[in-house]
């Protein structure tokens, strides 16, 4: 009897351990599975530069944004005080990070590089890092107040799509005008060709916008490219000219 319990507690356990390794197996699969996963994903990877002809028509289409009382008086006070000679721009003219919707917009190059559960996107300005995690997860109830928010992201066939909320109060989602706590991004990244990466983006704000504002920005790959280095306090000459209006002094008077 004794020889037949101690059998049983062996087989009980051996089942035990068996079943734990199976349901970890389930949960977290291997880092070669996790990375075959990966390579089955669309091919955003590389460095795309933004199409100067899509960045134009961007900016058209910014300024016929849907804006609510409030946010067109906080757009022309903006204005306002630069025509009238006060030195105000956004604050990355102060190399403060512009934030989204700008980060994916800057006239220099980013970078997708995917790791398991999550697409970084490395933007060479500011040498700045965005994650969109695709594990699963939620939206977070109370978020943090990010520069890019907090991004949470689900593939829907070849297209990645993306709800980020949680804007830092500091950026600006236009020229004079601030995100608030209810301000959300919805994107829809996705290739039109194997050289042509689009990315349309949804901005939803009842306080600041009639009906959701959709832009659309698209890239063109540089498979040749490398991201360089971008440090802005090295070089960050923001001024003002002895009238007060923003000006730009690259020191060259002083090498006379």
């Amino acid at each position: 009897m004794r020889f037949i319990n101690a059998l049983n507690a062996t087989v009980w356990s051996a089942f035990a351990l068996a079943s734990a390794a199976s349901a970890q197996s389930e949960v977290e699969p291997s880092r070669e599975a996790a990375y075959a996963e990966i390579a089955r994903l669309p091919a955003f990877e590389g460095v795309w530069q933004p199409d100067w002809p899509a960045i134009a028509q961007l900016r058209a289409a910014e300024g016929a944004a849907p804006l609510t009382e409030q946010a067109r008086e906080a757009i022309d006070a903006f204005n306002a005080a630069k025509a009238s000679g006060e030195n105000l721009q956004t604050e990355g003219a102060n190399c403060m990070p512009t934030g989204m919707p700008g980060v994916m917009r800057y006239p220099y190059p980013i970078e997708f590089i995917y790791s398991p559960g999550k697409v970084n996107i490395v933007i060479e300005t500011h040498s700045q890092l965005r994650q969109i995690f695709t594990d699963g997860r939620d939206l977070p109830a109370d978020p943090d107040f990010l520069f890019n928010g907090n991004s949470i992201g689900h593939w829907e066939g070849e297209t990645l799509v993306v709800d980020t909320i949680g804007f830092s109060p500091l950026i600006s989602l236009l020229s004079g005008l601030h995100p608030t706590p209810q301000t959300t991004m919805h994107e829809r990244i996705y290739l039109e060709n194997p050289e042509k990466l689009v990315i349309d983006t949804t901005i939803t704000d009842p306080a600041l916008f009639t009906e959701p504002f959709t832009t659309t920005v698209s890239y063109r790959l540089e498979p040749d490219w490398d991201l360089r280095e971008y440090i802005c306090q090295e070089n960050n000459r923001d001024a003002a000219d002895e009238d007060g209006r923003p000006s730009m002094n690259l020191g060259f008077d002083e090498l006379d």
